[in-house]
């Protein structure tokens, strides 16, 4: 049985609600439209970690190789962001790119285990959208940090389904209405059994913990002003909108935000120059 669980702010207080059709129900009994509801991320994760080219069509698209293994990097907590939420391109940065994901949700501590035990320790699934500022490519050198670590940049819910089952399901990213990312959840390279034990060899995974499974190709960057959604059957949709921050990137300090042919090759999707 498939049930799905979203944290909203319900009168003023962060209430876990069950979804039933088009309304939140909370477990004394008050009710909500799942429209109307202030979105949270549905979980309170201890670390958020991402899969890197986990899509056969991304690798091809970028003009690199399949990893022999999974490559990953990790986002701050600081940077989540609930369903329907702003998300914000800092004035004077143009390449903010959406990546439609499916999240894995930990159930339960899990460290050193097989990946035919995986399963037993997924909690369920929920969407993302793993944005990334590649205005800051150059000055990541590869680790990430603030390309995918800026504030809001973290989008994932609208809720935690429970009883879901990857399979073939489409996963879609639509920007306005149109269709610009679209894949079944089989494009993926190392399966989702395959990330949860992988991790677990080495760190504890912690009920709660968010695990991004990856995007398909057709990353691109969006404008203030657009909409965006991930899709995948059985996960519902999660909303973005994206706004452009009140003041411009201090130059004070740091590396400036640069439009290097590395990081117009990944913004656009041209081809990976690490």
């Amino acid at each position: 049985m498939i049930e799905e669980r979203r944290r909203i702010l319900l009168d003023g207080s962060i209430t876990v609600m069950r979804c039933d059709g088009d309304e939140l129900v909370a477990q004394d009994g008050r009710r909500i439209g799942t429209e109307a509801a202030i979105h949270l991320p549905p979980v309170e994760p201890s670390k958020i970690i991402c899969c890197h080219l986990n899509y056969q069509n991304r690798v091809d698209e970028l003009k690199t190789i399949s990893p022999p293994a999974p490559n990953y990097f990790q986002k701050p907590l600081s940077c989540l962001n609930g369903h329907k939420g702003a998300v914000v391109r800092p004035r004077g940065c143009k390449y903010l790119n959406y990546e439609g994901e499916v999240a894995i949700v930990v159930g339960r501590t899990a460290r050193d285990i097989r990946i035919a035990e995986a399963e037993d320790y997924i909690a369920g699934y929920t969407l993302a959208n793993d944005f990334a500022l590649h205005d800051f490519r150059d000055a990541d050198r590869g680790a990430m940090l603030r390309v995918k670590g800026a504030d809001t940049l973290g989008v994932v819910g609208p809720g935690l389904v429970i009883g879901w089952k990857p399979a073939d399901q489409l996963l879609r990213t639509r920007v306005n209405g149109t269709i610009v990312q679209e894949s079944p959840l089989t494009g993926m390279i190392f399966s989702i059994a395959y990330l949860v034990a992988d991790l677990a060899r080495v760190m504890t995974l912690n009920p709660g913990d968010l695990i991004l499974s990856g995007t398909p190709a057709n990353s691109r960057p969006v404008e203030p002003g657009d909409v965006v959604t991930v899709e995948v059957d059985g996960l519902g949709m999660l909303e973005s909108h994206i706004v452009e921050g009140v003041n411009p990137v201090s130059l004070e300090c740091g590396w400036p935000p640069s439009a290097s042919e590395k990081v117009l090759g990944v913004a656009l999707g041209e081809q990976l120059r690490e």
